[in-house]
């Protein structure tokens, strides 16, 4: 089992050091949400629903337990179990009615071969700290128009993703009528929108 897993491994680790070497996962944004929607349910916090005495939500606990070896994605148990066929050991078992992608796989196992870091939930963390703002790349320069979306821009471009065609001037007015509102937009407001032309139609609107 454990030469099968390396085989698995290697090849993936090989391709991601360059990537990990850039930007380093973060447990928050990469890997909770995967062990929430996986995990948390079997090896979380409740305790009345938790199996094995395993507690994924905890790192002291899953790397005394084996289920995770920092550093060493192929001694550890969790990677053994999200790569088993063996429908007796696979996590999440096939009763639970989910499986993890490729992807997801592949980014847990990163993340414990970059040692298999926690963060506190967001609203446990210090008051946030002021960071770089990143650079436009040629790409985002048509459509950013803020330093807001220069980190959605910076996203973007690490995850390999494209932003969604501009609305047209009428969907952007439904959408933020109700979200302001709840109601739709009237005849009057759509079309006094559409004719103005300024540069802070938009914002007047709001």
């Amino acid at each position: 089992m454990k030469n099968h897993l390396l085989l698995l491994i290697v090849p993936f680790v090989a391709l991601a050091k360059g990537a990990s070497a850039a930007e380093p996962l973060s447990f928050n944004r990469d890997i909770r949400p995967i062990l929430s929607e996986y995990c948390f349910a079997c090896h979380g916090p409740d305790e009345n629903h938790r199996e094995a005495e395993l507690r994924l939500d905890d790192r002291d606990v899953s790397v005394e337990r084996g289920a995770l070896v920092p550093g060493m994605p192929e001694e550890s148990a969790l990677v053994e179990r999200i790569d088993s066929s063996d429908p007796d050991l696979i996590m999440p078992p096939p009763e639970a009615g989910k499986q993890l992608s490729p992807q997801q796989r592949e980014m847990l196992i990163e993340w414990i071969r970059q040692g298999a870091q926690y963060q506190k939930h967001w609203s446990f963390e210090p008051v946030p700290k002021s960071v770089s703002i990143p650079a436009v790349n040629e790409q985002s320069r048509s459509w950013v128009r803020n330093e807001i979306d220069l980190f959605v821009a910076a996203e973007h471009h690490h995850r390999s993703l494209k932003p969604s065609p501009e609305a047209d001037k009428g969907t952007w007015l439904r959408r933020v009528t109700f979200d302001l509102t709840g109601l739709p937009p009237s005849l009057g407001e759509l079309s006094d929108f559409q004719n103005d032309n300024s540069a802070d139609a938009f914002e007047k609107v709001v």
